[in-house]
């Protein structure tokens, strides 16, 4: 089954610390937002392998924006 982590704040992705094929766990960072000058961590809810990132640096995220397809157990 996918899931998929979003965005949970405005701002520009400052990096993805994950890749395709890496297995992560519920709470894990999986991006960092860039919002008013603060950087905020993306944490995935769920265990799982990274299945797509749908971002890359820079990109402008609203809230609920998709950032990273999981394939979970």
């Amino acid at each position: 089954m996918e899931q998929i982590v979003r965005a949970h704040m405005p701002g520009l992705v400052a990096r993805v610390v994950v890749n395709v094929g890496d297995r992560v766990q519920k709470g894990q960072e999986v991006a960092v937002i860039n919002c008013m000058k603060t950087e905020l961590s993306v944490q995935s809810e769920y265990d799982g392998v990274v299945k797509e990132i749908l971002v890359k640096e820079w990109d402008e995220m609203e809230v609920g924006s998709p950032m990273v397809v999981l394939d979970v157990e």
